[in-house]
């Protein structure tokens, strides 16, 4: 009896129009609803359903989403004017969207006037040090009738990156170079570069009197008005080291007749605006470009600079001269175009009476020794000897802060290259 209930099995079946499902040791099989059962339209269509066919519960969810999709459609069309609005609005902010993609590339990868991300259409000076032959000295110089003061031509010109910092296109260009740079190089190392040139214009127009550089500011780099010889420590004794060659090279240079009838300037130097007395500068390297006829005229001082391994050879913030100031001479106060760099003097002639006042902190140069300031702080200089104290002559060179690591260095050479 047990034996026969085990081996005739009767399960309920939980489908519509299925009575029961028995197992007689043989296939399952499903017995037709009795008569009493009430009739329904859905039952007899499961009657007839075939094993292995599709499910019947499948087909109610795929008639679900297509009453879902039914009853939305009714809603758009319920709400037709409130989609056609958000539609026009979308549609105004893609179009909105390409302008703006648009007019940014379409403007060219250029720094203002001078610049260019293209490389190697300029001759930087590192490459100039090796052959004073290279890039010859007109780049350098001023255009004709430009006004020169403090060493710098302010000629008022879009074209001189100096005098035409203030344009409101510089910010954009400079983003656009450092854009190119990073599509070349790489983004490695150029967070403070990026946000440097991101926020410019807020850097410049809210730093403190004290401290405010006229084109380019490096956040988070730290400032004073001078550094210890310690921050460029080699450089600074190779060129205390050189002091007797470079001293006979001023005199070389500084001595020879006029250039021309009624000037009283040897060939190679250079007048500077001052309000009281005379400054003259002689350049090797002037804002990035070598000037060949003057550094054939000194020979030591080129290979000198060649040895200098933190010299700012390759972007406009370089420079490289003899200055000389004459008794009662005053340079009136002003600031430097970075924070980036480091001014190197190197005391030749230090006559009794000379300062220099940077960040309203006085310093004073000695013969054979250097002096490293920031001059992106308000510095002057003045001598007040007498006229048989004779003038007061320094070699300056612009060395990198030494908290530029060496990938911002490389970018901002590309960024700020001269000659193009």
């Amino acid at each position: 009896m047990a034996a026969s209930l085990f081996h005739n099995v009767c399960l309920t079946s939980p489908l519509p129009g299925v009575l029961t499902a028995c197992r007689d040791d043989g296939p399952l099989r499903q017995e037709p609803v009795p008569s009493h059962f009430p009739s329904d339209p859905r039952h007899h269509d499961d009657l007839n359903r075939v094993p292995g066919k599709s499910d019947p519960v499948m087909e109610w969810s795929l008639e679900g989403v297509r009453e879902l999709v039914a009853g939305g459609m009714q809603s758009m069309r319920e709400c037709e004017s409130s989609a056609l609005g958000t539609g026009l609005c979308l549609l105004l902010l893609f179009v909105w969207y390409c302008y703006r993609v648009g007019r940014e590339h379409s403007t060219p990868p250029a720094l203002h006037g001078a610049y260019s991300a293209e490389p190697g259409r300029g001759v930087g000076t590192r490459a100039a040090l090796t052959s004073p032959e290279i890039g010859g000295g007109a780049k350098g110089r001023p255009a004709a009738g430009a006004e020169e003061q403090n060493g710098f031509a302010y000629c008022q010109s879009p074209e001189c990156f100096r005098c035409g910092h203030t344009s409101e296109g510089l910010n954009q260009r400079l983003y656009h170079s450092l854009q190119d740079y990073a599509k070349r190089y790489t983004w490695a190392g150029m967070g403070r570069v990026h946000k440097g040139v991101r926020d410019q214009g807020r850097y410049l127009s809210s730093r403190p009197s004290i401290q405010k550089p006229e084109v380019f500011f490096l956040p988070d780099l730290p400032s004073a008005p001078f550094f210890s010889r310690e921050a460029q420590k080699h450089d600074v004794e190779l060129l205390e080291r050189s002091f007797p060659a470079l001293l006979a090279e001023f005199e070389s240079v500084y001595h020879q007749p006029p250039a021309r009838a009624g000037s009283p300037l040897p060939p190679g130097w250079k007048a500077n605006n001052t309000p009281h007395g005379q400054w003259w500068t002689f350049y090797l390297v002037n804002q990035g470009t070598a000037l060949a006829l003057n550094a054939r005229r000194c020979p030591r001082a080129w290979r000198v600079l060649g040895q200098l391994r933190t010299f700012i050879s390759n972007n406009v913030f370089g420079n490289a001269c003899f200055s000389v100031l004459s008794p009662g001479a005053l340079v009136t106060e002003h600031y430097g175009p970075t924070n980036v760099r480091l001014r190197c003097h190197l005391g030749l002639r230090v006559p009794p009476g000379c300062e220099l006042v940077v960040g309203g902190e006085p310093q004073c140069w000695s013969e054979g020794s250097c002096l490293l300031f920031d001059d992106s702080f308000l510095h002057t200089a003045f001598h007040e000897g007498s006229m048989e104290d004779g003038p007061r002559v320094v070699f300056m060179v612009d060395l990198w802060h030494p908290n530029v690591a060496a990938a911002e260095r490389q970018a901002l050479d590309y960024i700020f290259s001269p000659g193009r």
